[in-house]
């Protein structure tokens, strides 16, 4: 139990791949990977006409979805209006939510063991670093009251998320709300909650197979965002709460970057858009409507779940609309 648990707790840090991760480009490796969600589908970024957290609608003959779209990282405890949401909770057949957890396929945990013995390593990784950025990674680990022996391992990308995770938890930043909050209200309502889990196995490797140079350009970009605060993703929150959907997309998103370098990352991140935009085309199939709940950048980029269901042919409102 401890091992599965291990590896399902370092894969859970490759979570925010449906945030909208894709491969860094092969042929400049050392570069941070550009935010793979930049470019949107601007006549779907719009203010919501009613206060509250922006609400986009799905829709064909006799079926709705609602999608609610959230932030990838917001502070706990941030507040934001519910009522929307527990009116259309009401009479709901299912709420769908998006990817927060990995688990351990028994078929390829020897792979995932294997996996995570190359990671390891006897000593802290901020004794392989340069004194510049030693200083730097020491200085942000001790601020997220966090010793050197944690981050015992050879590979930067693995560092870098793990020390931006601990980085948010200190800093009281979470990527699991409001996702965690909405699934809890519906099942105390009797809704049907459906969260996808994908296998640890193949995250674990991508970690293993990213080059060293995309993990230093990674360690580099998570110190430079854990130095600079935590203000863009308050910014990015109380944007959202007042439904001004391009406020709540400029948040920080050196995490989603850094996770965008691995190899293999653009098929999975397809693979999670069209897992949650067929999710919502199988809630379409039951009279009546659902909700959705989908990371703001992928619902909204090109190639996003929006995007892959508008042009499936399904009728698509926009927050503007109400």
């Amino acid at each position: 139990m401890r091992l599965k648990a291990a590896l399902a707790g370092l894969a859970v840090l490759f979570a925010p791949l449906g945030a909208g991760a894709q491969q860094a480009p092969a042929q400049n490796p050392a570069v941070l990977a550009p935010d793979p969600d930049a470019t949107l589908v601007e006549e779907l970024v719009v203010t919501a006409r009613d206060a509250g957290p922006a609400w986009w609608r799905v829709s064909d003959a006799d079926s709705t979805v609602y999608v609610l779209g959230v932030p990838s990282v917001m502070p706990k405890g941030a507040g934001w209006d519910p009522s929307v949401l527990e009116r259309r909770l009401d009479g709901a057949n299912r709420v769908i939510l998006p990817f927060n957890n990995a688990s351990v396929n028994l078929l390829t945990a020897p792979g995932a063991v294997i996996s995570l013995m190359r990671l390891r390593s006897s000593t802290p990784f901020e004794d392989t670093l340069p004194p510049d950025l030693a200083r730097r990674f020491v200085a942000a680990r001790e601020a997220a009251g966090q010793d050197a022996d944690r981050y015992k391992t050879k590979n930067g990308l693995a560092a870098a998320l793990l020390l931006v995770s601990d980085y948010r938890d200190a800093a009281r930043l979470t990527a699991a709300d409001p996702a965690k909050t909405i699934g809890r209200m519906a099942e105390s309502r009797g809704v049907r909650v459906e969260a996808k889990t994908y296998d640890a196995a193949p995250l674990l490797a991508a970690i293993v197979r990213t080059p060293e140079s995309a993990q230093r350009a990674c360690v580099v970009a998570a110190l430079s965002a854990i130095e600079a605060g935590p203000d863009s993703a308050q910014a990015a929150a109380r944007a959202w709460a007042w439904g001004q959907v391009r406020g709540a997309l400029s948040g920080e998103r050196t995490y989603e970057r850094c996770i965008a370098s691995a190899p293999g990352a653009r098929d999975l991140d397809a693979r999670m858009k069209d897992d949650l935009a067929q999710s919502i085309v199988r809630a379409l199939r039951e009279p009546g409507h659902s909700i959705a709940v989908v990371q703001l950048r992928p619902l909204l980029a090109e190639g996003g779940v929006l995007d892959r269901l508008q042009r499936q042919g399904y009728d698509i409102r926009t927050p503007a609309e109400g």
